[in-house]
Protein backbone atom coordinates (compact mmCIF):
# COMPACT_ATOMS: atom_id res chain seq x y z
CA UNK A 1 0.00 0.00 0.00
CA UNK A 2 1.18 3.52 -0.79
CA UNK A 3 -0.14 6.84 0.46
CA UNK A 4 -0.03 9.77 -1.92
CA UNK A 5 -1.72 13.03 -2.73
CA UNK A 6 -5.12 12.66 -4.40
CA UNK A 7 -5.09 13.46 -8.14
CA UNK A 8 -8.10 14.66 -10.20
CA UNK A 9 -8.14 11.24 -11.87
CA UNK A 10 -8.87 9.69 -8.45
CA UNK A 11 -12.10 11.65 -7.84
CA UNK A 12 -14.52 9.01 -9.15
CA UNK A 13 -12.79 6.19 -7.24
CA UNK A 14 -12.68 8.28 -4.05
CA UNK A 15 -16.38 9.18 -4.37
CA UNK A 16 -17.27 5.48 -4.87
CA UNK A 17 -15.13 4.57 -1.85
CA UNK A 18 -16.96 7.05 0.41
CA UNK A 19 -20.34 5.89 -0.89
CA UNK A 20 -19.40 2.30 -0.04
CA UNK A 21 -17.87 3.16 3.34
CA UNK A 22 -20.85 5.11 4.73
CA UNK A 23 -24.58 4.32 4.92
CA UNK A 24 -25.56 7.56 3.11
CA UNK A 25 -23.96 9.71 0.43
CA UNK A 26 -23.44 12.67 2.80
CA UNK A 27 -19.66 12.23 2.99
CA UNK A 28 -19.32 11.80 -0.79
CA UNK A 29 -21.38 14.94 -1.45
CA UNK A 30 -19.44 16.85 1.21
CA UNK A 31 -16.15 15.86 -0.40
CA UNK A 32 -17.34 17.07 -3.82
CA UNK A 33 -18.22 20.45 -2.28
CA UNK A 34 -14.99 20.70 -0.30
CA UNK A 35 -12.92 20.31 -3.46
CA UNK A 36 -14.69 23.40 -4.87
CA UNK A 37 -14.41 25.47 -1.69
CA UNK A 38 -11.82 28.16 -0.88
CA UNK A 39 -10.84 26.03 2.13
CA UNK A 40 -9.64 23.14 -0.07
CA UNK A 41 -5.96 22.34 0.48
CA UNK A 42 -4.86 19.87 -2.24
CA UNK A 43 -1.76 18.77 -0.32
CA UNK A 44 -4.05 17.56 2.49
CA UNK A 45 -6.26 15.28 0.38
CA UNK A 46 -4.55 11.89 0.51
CA UNK A 47 -5.35 8.44 -0.87
CA UNK A 48 -4.11 4.99 0.07
CA UNK A 49 -3.71 2.74 -2.95
CA UNK A 50 -3.18 -1.00 -2.97
CA UNK A 51 -1.99 -2.23 -6.36
CA UNK A 52 -3.40 0.89 -8.08
CA UNK A 53 -6.81 0.47 -6.39
CA UNK A 54 -7.80 3.36 -4.10
CA UNK A 55 -8.70 1.74 -0.77
CA UNK A 56 -8.74 4.79 1.50
CA UNK A 57 -9.01 8.56 1.53
CA UNK A 58 -8.66 11.38 4.05
CA UNK A 59 -8.93 15.13 3.70
CA UNK A 60 -8.33 18.17 5.88
CA UNK A 61 -9.62 21.58 4.90
CA UNK A 62 -9.09 25.09 6.17
CA UNK A 63 -10.92 25.86 9.38
CA UNK A 64 -10.71 28.76 11.81
CA UNK A 65 -10.68 29.49 15.50
CA UNK A 66 -13.04 32.40 16.14
CA UNK A 67 -13.26 35.22 17.13
CA UNK A 68 -9.78 36.09 15.82
CA UNK A 69 -9.92 33.89 12.73
CA UNK A 70 -6.74 31.94 13.53
CA UNK A 71 -6.05 29.27 10.91
CA UNK A 72 -6.72 25.64 11.81
CA UNK A 73 -7.64 22.42 9.97
CA UNK A 74 -10.82 20.36 9.97
CA UNK A 75 -10.12 16.67 9.36
CA UNK A 76 -12.70 14.65 7.51
CA UNK A 77 -14.16 12.78 5.96
CA UNK A 78 -11.93 9.74 6.40
CA UNK A 79 -13.10 6.68 4.49
CA UNK A 80 -11.83 3.16 3.85
CA UNK A 81 -13.29 0.73 1.34
CA UNK A 82 -15.28 -1.91 3.28
CA UNK A 83 -13.10 -4.82 2.12
CA UNK A 84 -10.00 -3.01 3.37
CA UNK A 85 -11.31 -1.92 6.77
CA UNK A 86 -9.57 -3.31 9.83
CA UNK A 87 -6.20 -3.51 8.04
CA UNK A 88 -4.72 -0.22 9.29
CA UNK A 89 -5.51 1.85 6.19
CA UNK A 90 -7.26 4.58 8.19
CA UNK A 91 -4.45 4.64 10.73
CA UNK A 92 -1.81 5.10 8.04
CA UNK A 93 -3.86 7.86 6.38
CA UNK A 94 -4.35 9.83 9.60
CA UNK A 95 -0.65 9.56 10.49
CA UNK A 96 0.32 10.71 6.99
CA UNK A 97 -2.12 13.63 7.05
CA UNK A 98 -0.86 14.80 10.45
CA UNK A 99 2.75 14.60 9.26
CA UNK A 100 2.01 16.65 6.12
CA UNK A 101 0.01 19.20 8.15
CA UNK A 102 2.78 19.60 10.69
CA UNK A 103 5.44 19.91 7.99
CA UNK A 104 3.31 22.62 6.36
CA UNK A 105 3.33 24.61 9.61
CA UNK A 106 -0.30 24.03 10.62
CA UNK A 107 -1.04 24.65 14.29
CA UNK A 108 -4.19 22.68 15.11
CA UNK A 109 -6.34 19.90 13.62
CA UNK A 110 -9.93 19.36 14.79
CA UNK A 111 -12.49 16.68 13.96
CA UNK A 112 -15.80 15.11 14.88
CA UNK A 113 -15.29 11.41 15.53
CA UNK A 114 -14.98 8.53 17.96
CA UNK A 115 -12.69 9.39 20.90
CA UNK A 116 -11.58 5.76 21.19
CA UNK A 117 -10.30 5.78 17.61
CA UNK A 118 -8.75 9.24 17.36
CA UNK A 119 -7.24 9.29 20.86
CA UNK A 120 -4.40 7.09 19.67
CA UNK A 121 -3.29 9.89 17.33
CA UNK A 122 -3.06 12.41 20.16
CA UNK A 123 -6.52 13.93 19.77
CA UNK A 124 -8.25 15.05 22.95
CA UNK A 125 -11.58 16.64 23.75
CA UNK A 126 -11.29 20.05 22.06
CA UNK A 127 -12.36 21.94 25.17
CA UNK A 128 -9.29 20.53 26.97
CA UNK A 129 -7.30 22.73 24.55
CA UNK A 130 -9.57 25.74 24.92
CA UNK A 131 -11.34 25.13 21.59
CA UNK A 132 -15.13 25.00 21.67
CA UNK A 133 -16.97 22.81 19.14
CA UNK A 134 -19.21 24.44 16.52
CA UNK A 135 -22.11 22.61 18.19
CA UNK A 136 -21.87 22.15 21.99
CA UNK A 137 -23.95 18.95 21.73
CA UNK A 138 -20.96 17.23 20.09
CA UNK A 139 -19.24 17.07 23.49
CA UNK A 140 -16.38 14.57 23.72
CA UNK A 141 -16.77 13.61 20.05
CA UNK A 142 -15.36 16.96 18.92
CA UNK A 143 -11.61 16.57 19.32
CA UNK A 144 -8.47 18.50 18.51
CA UNK A 145 -4.73 18.06 18.38
CA UNK A 146 -2.14 20.83 18.56
CA UNK A 147 0.71 20.47 16.11
CA UNK A 148 2.90 23.54 16.52
CA UNK A 149 2.80 27.25 17.06
CA UNK A 150 1.02 29.33 19.61
CA UNK A 151 -1.98 28.25 21.62
CA UNK A 152 -5.31 29.15 20.04
CA UNK A 153 -8.52 29.54 22.04
CA UNK A 154 -12.05 30.11 20.80
CA UNK A 155 -14.73 28.35 18.77
CA UNK A 156 -13.80 26.15 15.83
CA UNK A 157 -15.40 26.82 12.43
CA UNK A 158 -15.24 24.32 9.58
CA UNK A 159 -14.98 25.20 5.87
CA UNK A 160 -18.30 26.46 4.51
CA UNK A 161 -19.57 23.15 3.00
CA UNK A 162 -19.78 21.64 6.50
CA UNK A 163 -22.38 24.23 7.50
CA UNK A 164 -24.76 22.87 4.86
CA UNK A 165 -24.82 19.31 6.22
Amino acid sequence: MIVRREHPGDHAAVRELHEAAFPTDVEARLLDELREDAGFLPHLSLVAADEEVVVGHVIATRGWIEPLGAAALGLGPLGVRPGSQGRGVGTVLVHALLAVAEAAGECLVALLGAPGYYGRFGFVRSTDLGVAPPDPAWGAHFQARRLAGREQRGTFRYAEPFTRL
